[in-house]
């Protein structure tokens, strides 16, 4: 048996066998294969520096000439393993010079849509809508803290025991979060929520089960028509993707602004400002917040805004943007239904710091918003659209809502995935005339089965 056939048994044996999550067990699988690896780390390190080459920012030829001079240190330090052996360490030292590590193969894994380190021994994946413990390992606390830190300046964001989290987006747009020790028990945890290098499109949802055609058809309707729209949700059902969907039917003549704590809207239109928040620096000044984007976004002429999330005191300042002529905006927040989501904003807009009454309060929400779209994650691992649902208005001191499309569930099939159908309550918005005055076409058949 060839020397890295024989590490990997051995990994596997003692990731099974033995409790991970001590340090003797992170040493024992990786002794041998590691000494090598670093040897070859080092000196190509040593050989770089010599040559005065910077390793950041690097074109194709340069990243072929490095790994050329890569494949020769290996050649010479490794002359007893196979041709495919180097080849495979030549990847593995590579991605830890050049890329992210041994998690670098998960992130070019397109089944993958969430990669959760916890701590150096245990790497979770999420596939389908479901979590498996992946057989990806770090060397130690040491390693993952590397490639953290150098996701982070990347960035030029910062992490240490002052600052022990971080939120922060890796080149392709993916969603990356750190918790390091003290705060982190198990050791650098990290959390890379992974998106598509092609943008999911409205016939990409449907083709997935997540939404019907006469719900986009509608949704696009009401984008088009300036109607402002508020996507709900739990964590990980997808309301980014929907987000960037909606966004892609903004018209290309207005100006669009989008506010957002790591930018990761992929907006296809030309008129487009970015912006993103910032945290504190070292001094604890210098902090930029979502609410203070929203607040200048409205000295920018905008058409539309699009806030990725609120969350908090923001969700005033988005409120009143609403109310004052930026029609067609849109943002997304946490919740488990429509009802509860008015419950959520009603918590946020006090969160702002302002004593509103809880009647003015409800009356600014459901003057500014139109439609809520609630997506959800089921059991089976699929994500849902399973409310359209309208803000009609106030009766008393309540806010009244109305489905306009809901998810309907049926069963569960052989395979344990959840049966159901798209279906129209058949009552028509009250918004309908605006987007028709808008020059949007609507059709009956909608708002029927």
């Amino acid at each position: 048996m060839s020397l890295l056939d024989r590490l990997e048994k051995q990994k596997n044996t003692v990731t099974d066998d033995v409790a991970v999550d001590t340090p003797l067990a992170g040493k024992s699988v990786y002794d041998e294969k590691s000494e090598l690896k670093e040897r070859i780390h080092k000196e190509f390190i040593e050989t770089v520096n010599q040559q005065d080459i910077s390793l950041f920012n690097l074109k194709g030829e340069q990243q072929e000439e490095l790994k050329e001079v890569m494949e020769s240190i290996i050649e010479a330090k490794a002359s007893n393993l196979s041709r495919t052996e180097r080849s495979r360490l030549l990847k593995e030292v590579y991605n830890d010079v050049m890329g992210l590590g041994p998690i670098e193969s998960l992130l070019n894994d397109s089944e993958i849509t969430e990669i959760m380190v916890n701590g150096p021994y245990r790497v979770y994946v999420e596939r389908k809508g479901k979590l498996d413990l992946s057989d990806v390992v770090f060397k130690d606390n040491a390693h993952v803290m590397n490639i953290i830190n150098r996701i982070v300046s990347s960035v030029g964001r910062r992490i240490d025991e002052s600052s022990p989290m971080v939120d922060a987006r890796l080149s392709d747009g993916s969603r990356f979060n750190a918790v390091i020790p003290p705060v982190s028990l198990v050791g650098p945890s990290m959390t890379i929520r992974k998106f598509s290098k092609t943008p999911f499109t409205a016939t990409d949802l449907i083709k997935f089960g997540s939404i019907s055609p006469k719900m986009v058809s509608f949704l696009e309707a009401c984008v088009k028509g300036k109607m402002n729209i508020i996507v709900s949700g739990g964590t990980g059902s997808g309301k980014t993707t929907l987000l960037n969907v909606l966004s892609g039917y903004i018209p290309n003549n207005e100006r669009i602004v989008t506010i957002e704590d790591a930018a990761e809207l992929q907006l296809m239109q030309e008129h487009v400002v970015t912006m993103e928040s910032r945290p504190p620096n070292l001094e604890g000044s210098g902090q930029i917040t979502i609410r203070d984007l929203v607040r200048n976004s409205l000295r920018m002429r905008p058409d539309r805004i699009i806030v990725g999330e609120v969350r908090s005191g923001e969700t005033l300042d988005m409120l009143q943007a609403m109310n004052t002529g930026h029609d067609g905006s849109l943002t997304t927040a946490h919740a488990n239904s429509p009802r509860e989501l008015m419950s959520r904003m009603e918590t946020m807009v006090l969160m702002s710091g302002m004593e509103l009454p809880v009647r003015a309060i409800r009356e600014q929400i459901h003057s500014a918003l139109d439609i809520v779209v609630h997506q959800s994650r089921l059991k089976d691992g699929s994500r849902k659209v399973v409310n359209i649902t309208e803000v009609v208005g106030m009766e008393g001191d309540t806010i009244t809502l109305q489905d306009i499309f809901t998810y309907r569930i049926e069963g569960i099939d052989t395979y344990g995935r959840i049966k159901g159908n798209f279906v129209s309550t058949g009552i028509r918005p009250n918004f309908l005339e605006k987007i028709a005055a808008s020059g949007v076409f609507i059709r009956d058949d909608w708002f029927t089965n």
